[in-house]
């Protein structure tokens, strides 16, 4: 069922839900579909929608990206720290890193825009702590999944019990706060809402459950769809298990920048909803015949294939048959920071796993499962191997004999030309790739 939209930045009425703030399942909704909103618009828009909510001496725990996300995060962040600061008890930020690498001390002074070292000079009064996913105690349990649920939710890909693990820091406030963008995405199709909570601070468990079964469904199958996909009637399934009460701001960016086109405000899954609609218009291009070649221009907050794969992710969909995407970074410098599983296994199609599985289970299928999602659409049987159907090429500065071996092609970065590129008719550039989604119409 879609949300109730009120399309407001006055302060909703008061609903029966805890902490009182809309009523279940409707969501204030600021700008649209090629709207660029003000700081001031969006200021007054989270003041209205945290004012009209009853927070007062109350925990508060919110939930932000890392710096691979674009969003203007010292905007949202100083309009939700004006809004509560004096008013809950506790405020306290964390790092939605997944499993991605923690953000040093001065990284996330830049991320959220205080000086390095002094949080207190932007956001007194606030804490603010990176996911740590590497370490066991970081976790409390929710509870399970059964086997049932899990293979109803899959739509029959997979059947068994998954335990819900948590950061115990949302555990241990009353209030949980998502702050963060939308865009089309490789394993759930479309990200924010509740994926914040899984994977964003979440166990390895319900990490590798739905990545892989993002997998099963092959990342050029999800990305992108509207609607509740089966990841994430899986991911909200496991939030469902959060003991505190769940809220979001979810915001609709412009890629590369720290504009705001839209922002949504409610319950977790119906702020996403609303958000999921505008990024749907504003995140995805259309092309009217494929492409044989792609060089994707990769920005430097990724730093690692792990997270620049996305740019292969969202031009997979307009390449044509025997086509490739390059991805050039040459600030790149390795293949997976904080995942050295990807250099034993390299990267492959999704039967190369499925039908060589006594092969591969002891594998983390977190692991596996970007493995896929990098590799793209192929098909594998004993006698014939693997056929993939576009060339991955890394146009970067991890070694070429480390490309190789990892099963992807190899080309000098140096020998990149991007504004000859630009000026051959037969490739097709996409600058700061890695959020817009390129489909074929």
């Amino acid at each position: 069922m879609a949300p109730t939209i009120t399309p407001t930045a006055e302060p909703a009425a008061p609903g029966t839900s805890a902490p009182g703030c809309l009523q279940p399942g409707t969501v204030a909704v600021l700008g649209g579909v090629g709207e660029s909103l003000s700081e001031d618009r969006v200021t007054a828009f989270v003041h209205a929608q945290l004012d009209a909510c009853d927070l007062e001496g109350r925990s508060v725990c919110v939930i932000v990206p890392d710096g691979t996300r674009s969003c203007p995060l010292p905007l949202l962040l100083s309009a939700v720290h004006g809004a509560l600061a004096g008013r809950v008890s506790r405020l306290t930020v964390l790092v939605a890193l997944g499993t991605h690498a923690a953000m040093s001390e001065a990284q996330l002074a830049r991320h959220l825009g205080h000086p390095p070292g002094d949080i207190g000079a932007r956001y007194p009064g606030m804490s603010v702590h990176n996911h740590e996913w590497w370490d066991p105690r970081t976790f409390v349990s929710l509870g399970t999944i059964p086997a049932k649920r899990v293979a109803e939710l899959s739509q029959g890909r997979l059947r068994e019990s998954v335990t819900v693990r948590l950061n115990r820091a949302v555990v241990e406030h009353e209030v949980a706060l998502v702050v963060g963008p939308v865009f089309p995405h490789e394993v759930v199709g479309f990200s924010g809402g509740n994926k914040y909570f899984f994977p964003g601070v979440a166990g390895p468990e319900v990490i590798d459950l739905s990545h892989w079964l993002g997998a099963l469904i092959t990342s050029a199958g999800i990305i992108g769809t509207p609607g509740t996909t089966p990841v994430r009637a899986l991911i909200d399934e496991a939030a469902a298990l959060i003991p505190a009460t769940t809220l979001a701001l979810c915001v609709v960016a412009r890629s590369g920048s720290g504009a705001l086109h839209a922002a949504a405000f409610g319950e977790p899954k119906a702020a996403w909803a609303a958000a999921a609609q505008v990024s749907a218009e504003t995140h995805v291009q259309y092309l009217d015949a494929p492409v044989q070649r792609v060089l994707a221009v990769m920005p430097e907050k990724y730093d690692d294939i792990w997270t620049a794969a996305k740019g292969f992710y969202k031009l997979e969909p307009v390449v044509a048959d025997g086509g490739e995407v390059i991805l050039y970074a040459p600030h790149i410098t390795q293949v997976a920071g904080t995942h050295p599983e990807i250099l034993d296994i390299g990267y492959h199609c999704r039967d190369y796993f499925v039908k060589q599985w006594d092969r591969y289970r002891h594998v983390p299928r977190g692991v596996l499962a970007h493995s896929t999602h990098l590799r793209g659409a192929g098909t594998y049987d004993e006698l014939v191997g693997e056929r993939c159907r576009v060339r991955v090429t890394l146009a970067t500065g991890i070694p070429e004999d480390v490309v190789r071996a990892v099963n992807l092609d190899y080309v000098n970065p140096a020998a990149v030309d991007v504004t000859a590129a630009h000026a051959d008719p037969a490739t097709f550039v996409v600058p700061d790739a890695g959020e817009i989604l390129f489909r074929l119409r």
